[in-house]
């Protein structure tokens, strides 16, 4: 069974993260691709841009914004097959570049995933 975790990009690829993958739509900033050390770039699976914009890491639209995103995620046709890939791995690290560790996407993505 696979083990989905998130953590902030900006923080350094560990060998316990396991398959490291981007689940934001936009490359974060100040990061080089050796220094992210990613196995996948899940860019179809982050938020939409307007969902995105509309949310604007305001906490207070948190709860409103990860069930607009599980709705996104249930009608997304990129997701069984990330999903397969992903369900190969023992565990799977989300990454996210927002500063908050509890509001954003990645969150939301690993409880619809478990």
């Amino acid at each position: 069974m696979t083990t989905y975790v998130t953590k902030r990009i900006y923080e350094p690829a560990a060998e316990s993260d396991g398959y490291r993958v981007l689940v934001d739509r936009l490359w974060p900033r100040g990061v080089s691709k050796q220094k992210a050390a990613l196995d996948a770039w899940a860019k179809d699976l982050a938020p939409s841009t307007e969902l995105r914009r509309w949310f604007g890491h305001v906490p207070e639209r948190f709860e409103e914004f990860a069930k607009r995103y599980r709705a996104e995620l249930d009608d997304n046709p990129a997701l069984p097959e990330a999903r397969e890939i992903w369900e190969q791995h023992e565990r799977v690290t989300l990454l996210y570049g927002a500063r908050d560790e509890t509001h954003n996407e990645a969150v939301v993505l690993r409880d619809f995933l478990t």
